[in-house]
């Protein structure tokens, strides 16, 4: 006897229309980033009546633009914060484990070049990276190993071979980022949550000297809702200081803007399974050579920005600057001409707190701060620990008598939406795009129309129409952002697809769609990613 199809996802009018019938939520989170995404997954699962609200669409901002790592951060071993590093590899591992359809472990080569002789790089190098593996413990990836220069050539064949001494090997992990963020919101809804993307918190609501709720209002019907909550979280990453000033408008501001940029090239410019790490660049960060969804990223930089747009775009010297010290350490040089996608992010690093305020400081990587007024704001933090971070959100709305205490740990071993039957085997995210789609997800996309009209390689009709129907994708730039992410791999291919996408999506949400305006929007914003800026 076949299977009948699983039941189809909640629509997002079923989703606003729980929200008209809703009297009091326990928890109103603001930001669909990965904070806000995964505090309102923790408050679901421990049965606390929870709303998540997004102006945009989930992981619009820095939230869709990391390096695709999850890492326990080599960094801070070297800075001597090995707390903070044994918290991230602890979250590492069970980040891969709940969802191993969207992160999986990637082996990263860190090559070693001397002059005159000097080999001493290796040695230094490997006795770090055998600490960071050690501090993994029973939760290690793989082992640290020693290549000679035959093998480290062997292994990454893209690299520059003259003075080349030999690298060291060493596991870490990377993930789709804007995906975990959709499986996030979808497994929050599933777990009894209210989650919107396109509902913008206009004002909070002060009741009796403290924060009540929400103002929202749906950006789609310009619907307006006076939503009351025991506990507002405001999780709105690099723009926290805007809710933050409805609250208080003579705040401090919590958080110092600071850009990365990355660059997107062909698998053939560094032909490799594994990852490449420039332990130090000429302005002393690390540089990431990463495979993924058939490309390569290059990146990062670091520069501080005093603004705080939703689409930052990269600056020239930005660009120069990835060029030139990725084009050192691989055997061909880079140019302009070989990128295929530009796209920056903006990193909500935390200023020190304000003397007299009530701020949690619970790691040199996040700051949760609750307000007199009874405000919860979270900033900082990265993507490996956003579980963590979730867990001492609650524990903050817990400790200041907001939320009743209920324990903790309720997301350790969750699964999320879309994950494998442990044990399945899964495809390779260095590998060309899917998105592969496993289990009930499979069988969702099989009841679609449209499966073998592919868009773009390995991205079909069909797709579309799953974006629409469960993954609560409301626009082009939806679909071929964070739905799939060819205009994060190439934005020319990426603008190809524009017309076809929107077509489908207007067959899907309907006469109010507008689908030439959405394509055309989306066209515009894939020349930005396609054109680089000029010396």
């Amino acid at each position: 006897m076949t299977p009948s199809p699983p039941p189809p996802s909640p629509s997002r009018e079923s989703l606003l229309a729980r929200l008209r019938s809703a009297d009091v939520f326990d928890l109103i989170v603001v930001g669909g980033g990965a904070t806000g995404l995964g505090t309102a997954l923790d408050a679901a699962a421990r049965g606390f009546s929870t709303l998540l609200v997004e102006a945009e669409d989930f992981a619009k901002g820095t939230s869709s633009r990391a390096t695709k790592l999850v890492h326990g951060g080599v960094r801070y071993l070297a800075q001597g914060n090995v707390s903070l590093v044994r918290e991230a590899l602890h979250e590492r591992k069970l980040l891969l484990d709940n969802a191993p359809h969207l992160a999986q472990p990637l082996p990263f080569l860190v090559p070693a070049y001397g002059v005159a002789g000097r080999f001493w790089d290796l040695p230094f190098y490997g006795i770090g990276l055998a600490i960071y593996e050690a501090l993994s413990g029973s939760e290690r990836l793989g082992r640290v190993g020693l290549l000679g220069r035959k093998r480290a050539l062997a292994a990454a064949p893209g690299l520059e071979s003259k003075r080349l001494a030999g690298a060291i090997r060493y596991w870490d992990g990377q993930f789709d980022d804007a995906r975990f963020a959709v499986a996030l919101a979808r497994t929050a809804i599933d777990e009894g949550a209210i989650v919107l993307n396109y509902c913008r918190a206009r004002r909070l609501i002060m009741e009796g000297g403290g924060v009540a709720g929400v103002g929202i209002e749906d950006r789609e019907t310009g619907e307006c809702f006076e939503v009351r909550g025991r506990c507002v979280i405001n999780a709105t990453g690099v723009w926290v200081d805007a809710l933050r000033k409805l609250d208080e408008p003579a705040a401090a501001d919590l958080v110092a803007p600071s850009q990365g940029v990355h660059l997107v090239v062909d698998r053939d410019r560094f032909p490799s399974s594994s990852a490449m790490l420039v332990p130090k660049t000429a302005d002393g960060r690390v540089l990431f050579a990463v495979p993924w969804l058939g490309k390569v990223i290059l990146g990062t930089t670091d520069t501080p920005r005093h603004d705080t747009p939703l689409e930052p775009r990269p600056f020239a010297e930005e660009i120069d600057f990835i060029l030139t010290e990725a084009g050192r350490r691989l055997a061909a040089p880079l140019t302009r001409s070989d990128v295929r996608s530009a796209w920056a992010g903006l990193r909500p690093l935390v200023k020190p707190a304000a003397g007299g305020r009530d701020t949690k400081r619970i790691s040199r990587e996040h700051t949760v701060e609750v307000s007199p007024h009874g405000l919860v704001s979270v900033t900082g933090g990265k993507w490996t620990t956003y579980r963590a971070m979730a867990e001492s959100v609650l524990d903050a709305c817990m400790s200041h008598g907001l939320l009743p205490n209920r324990p903790a740990g309720v997301t350790r071993h969750l699964r999320l939406i879309g994950a494998p039957p442990r044990g399945t085997a899964t495809v390779s995210i260095t590998e060309p795009p899917g998105p592969h789609l496993y289990g009930t997800e499979a069988a969702l996309l099989a009841t679609l129309p449209g499966a073998e009209r592919m868009l773009l390689p390995g991205f079909s009709e069909a797709m579309v129409r799953f974006a629409a129907r469960h993954e609560l994708a409301r626009s082009v730039e939806d679909v071929l952002a964070r739905r799939s992410r060819w205009l994060f791999l190439d934005a020319r291919r990426a603008a190809d697809a524009a017309e076809p996408v929107g077509a489908i999506l207007r067959d899907e949400l309907g006469e109010r769609f507008d689908a030439a305006a959405s394509a055309g929007e989306f066209t515009r914003l894939a020349e930005a990613y396609r054109i680089l800026p000029l010396p």
